[in-house]
């Protein structure tokens, strides 16, 4: 018997060559596009805004069912339980030891540091090559908050302004109409002064126009930059910061050297007294309305402008960061977007957190009046939207560089000292600056 031996010619070898490579990469693709990649995620137990939060892990839990659900081979994991006061020592722990998250929450008081030594990744690359990311939708100030020496290192999830808190019975009590939406120093001191008063006659004042408008927020209602851009400059030693200083030692001589308290806030006899929104809403509702504030009808409004700057104070943020050594840089980045740009999570801001949106369409929106209208008995707003969103963009947001915060203390030792002894305010602030500027040389 003879045996044939099948002839393979050049073809059949290219052919099966090249369903051979074929098979190759469909299994290699296979296999990645079905690895599951485990993110975790950095976070704390309720808010950084200190005030009450019944439903802590709500927004996040939510999202990420959202996300996982959309990205099935990406799973979010995180450790519950960090308080917020442990927060920034655990995770710097945690980043010395190589073992920090992909992603995680950045508090206002650490992203300087964590953006200088590198710890948090450069995303303008990530921004720049991302074709279905438009910024332009997110506040101006809130982009800006994530910005070190010009460079995106964070997005801000949601921002935190400062309003006006109005003790709206005791303006009632002295005929006083509540100050327009433009009001302005000379209003705010005008209103003061009428309502600062010995109510009992005992020859001491106890009703008070403000407490808490310290000197920061007067340079921050007069438009003014205590830095430059980078922190290589102080510049205190301009007229805009000797009127806001001066503005401030104005307001306090109404007291006669009573330090007025915040108890005399809660029991009523101040008018006004600047407040993160964050705390506004969560004492809007109840119980905290009634356990807090419920012995006076109170409003929030815009703080005061100077005569060089906007009715907005500071904005914090809570800043999203990608650690610089993270090995899902693509994943991390898919979530961080979800989390700042996704609308549905945006509106969560308002549902499950005391903050707000980043996203101007959602503050804006139809579904944002219901929330804001949600838990006040009269169903309606307790602030026009429209002026939080003028608020949020004309907010102050702090230079970003390594020494901010040190150099903040040392100004606010010495500018609590001239308030309060009566020094000569140009003089005090041009040897501030020198100092500052002698501490912030390399």
């Amino acid at each position: 018997m003879k045996i044939r031996i099948a002839k393979v010619t050049p073809n059949k070898i290219v052919t099966f060559l090249i369903i051979a490579i074929i098979m190759s990469v469909c299994f290699v693709y296979y296999k990645y596009t079905n690895k599951t990649v485990v993110l975790e995620f950095g976070t704390f137990v309720g808010n950084m805004y200190d005030v009450p939060d019944f439903q802590s892990y709500k927004a996040l839990d939510d999202a990420i069912y959202k996300f996982e659900k959309v990205n099935p081979h990406i799973k979010v994991k995180y450790k519950s339980g960090i308080l917020k006061t442990d927060y920034s020592e655990q995770l710097s722990q945690r980043i010395l030891k190589g073992t920090e998250p992909d992603l995680f929450c950045v508090l206002p008081g650490d992203f300087n540091t964590f953006a200088s030594i590198g710890e948090l990744k450069n995303l303008n690359n990530l921004i720049k090559n991302d074709k279905t990311l438009d910024l332009s939708k997110q506040y101006g100030t809130a982009i800006k908050s994530g910005k070190y020496r010009g460079s995106q290192y964070a997005i801000a999830k949601e921002v935190d302004p400062e309003l006006m808190f109005v003790n709206k019975t005791l303006l009632k009590k002295q005929g006083i109409k509540l100050p327009s939406v433009d009001w302005n120093w000379n209003d705010f001191y005008k209103i003061c002064n009428e309502v600062t008063v010995d109510k009992n006659k005992d020859g001491k004042i106890d009703q008070f126009g403000t407490v808490g408008f310290d000197w920061k927020q007067a340079v921050h209602t007069n438009g003014q930059k205590l830095f430059d851009e980078n922190g290589n400059k102080a510049i205190f030693d301009n007229e805009g910061v000797s009127e806001a200083i001066k503005f401030i030692i104005k307001l306090n001589k109404l007291n006669q050297n009573y330090i007025v308290s915040l108890k005399d806030f809660d029991d009523g006899n101040v008018a006004f007294k600047p407040f993160p929104f964050s705390t506004y809403r969560a004492y809007n509702v109840y119980p905290y309305k009634v356990i807090k504030y419920g012995q006076f009808e109170w409003e929030c409004i815009k703080l005061p402008k100077g005569p060089e700057g906007e009715n907005a104070g500071q904005l914090n943020s809570l800043l999203m960061g990608i650690g610089s050594r993270t090995k899902h840089e693509k994943e991390a980045w898919k979530f961080l977007k979800f989390l700042t740009n996704d609308k549905d999570i945006q509106l969560d801001v308002f549902k499950y957190s005391h903050g707000m949106p980043v996203l101007k369409e959602v503050v804006e929106s139809k579904e944002t009046d219901k929330e804001l209208s949600k838990y006040n008995s009269k169903g309606k707003n307790f602030i026009d939207k429209k002026i939080l969103s003028e608020v949020v963009e004309q907010s102050i947001v702090n230079p970003s560089f390594h020494k901010y915060e040190a150099s903040m203390d040392i100004a606010d030792k010495d500018i609590f000292q001239l308030i309060n002894s009566g020094g000569d305010v140009q003089e005090t602030l041009r040897k501030l600056n020198y100092k500052l500027n002698t501490y912030l040389k390399p």
